[in-house]
């Protein structure tokens, strides 16, 4: 469920007004429960605290991310299973969420951003802290798996947080990408998010235009979520959505089953990001839409 990590190459839905989002935060509506306290912008000396909620990667790639961050002037303490392996998750349930929860909790940390994606949070996002980060906000940073996390986040508190690359750094990722990140969590300036005519995606537009907090993340963890647990209000939102590598009726019964419950009843627009094609996907009139 992992894909290439860009901010700049989210192609977004044809006339939506990308400077009135809050552009690639996803944050719960007013209604929701939480006081919403928002996190600071980062500033040189401020930690960065990295747990691994979902799948485990390698310590050459957490250092290379780790070595931007820090030449930005960032602290970083990785928490004490980020590095590990334990089959295709980074550790045990129980090693995880006591990670989980150290970074949500830590006092002194500005943000949380998470080793990778993969899979593994949905199974201990019920028993995580997410409400500790109303005593200690601090941005959540991660995208993919970590969608269950910003969910949680949305539902729970009213704290903004950053769909974007994460500490494993990947090989796809660029200066730009790096750039894309520091501006996002260091700088004052909007995060626009612009349709990108190079993508697959860039086709799928309506006419009109649309304002509204930006939720969402990927497909396939959105619509893991039990329909009682961590669905933020999307009344009135801009739902971002991105996949990767799924069969074209499995997306197709995600978005059934989604709408079927009724949670995007009330969204003001939707935001298309990548769909990278499984690779299976055959271009034949057989294969469908």
């Amino acid at each position: 469920m992992e894909r290439r990590p860009s901010l700049s190459r989210r192609a977004l839905i044809g006339g939506l007004a990308a400077g009135a989002v809050a552009a690639a935060a996803t944050a719960a509506p007013a209604a929701a429960k939480g006081r919403g306290r928002k996190p600071k912008k980062l500033v040189p000396g401020d930690l960065v605290v990295v747990p691994a909620p979902g799948g485990p990667s390698t310590a050459a790639a957490v250092a290379r991310g780790t070595a931007i961050l820090e030449s930005w002037g960032l602290r970083v303490e990785l928490t004490e299973h980020a590095l590990d392996t334990f089959g295709y998750l980074s550790a045990p349930d129980a090693d995880r969420l006591a990670d989980l929860n150290y970074a949500l909790a830590h006092p002194e940390a500005k943000a949380l951003m998470t080793v990778r994606g993969g899979y593994g949070t949905t199974r201990i996002i019920d028993d995580a802290d997410v409400e500790a980060l109303e005593d200690h906000p601090k941005l959540v940073i991660g995208y993919s798996d970590i969608t269950a996390l910003h969910f949680a986040v949305a539902d729970q508190t009213r704290i903004p947080t950053l769909h974007s690359p994460m500490t494993a750094w990947s090989s796809n990722n660029t200066d730009a990408t790096a750039a894309s990140l520091k501006a996002a969590i260091m700088t004052a300036d909007p995060v626009v998010l612009t349709r990108d005519p190079a993508e697959s995606t860039a086709g799928v537009e309506v006419p009109g235009t649309a304002s509204g907090k930006l939720l969402g993340g990927n497909l396939s963890l959105m619509a893991a979520e039990p329909d009682r647990s961590n669905w933020p209000d999307l009344d009135g939102a801009i739902l971002l959505v991105e996949e990767v590598e799924e069969a074209r009726y499995r997306v197709d019964n995600m978005l059934t089953r989604i709408i079927r419950a009724g949670h995007f009843d009330g969204l003001a627009g939707i935001a298309v990001g990548q769909f990278v094609p499984h690779p299976s996907t055959s271009t034949s009139p057989a294969s469908g839409p």
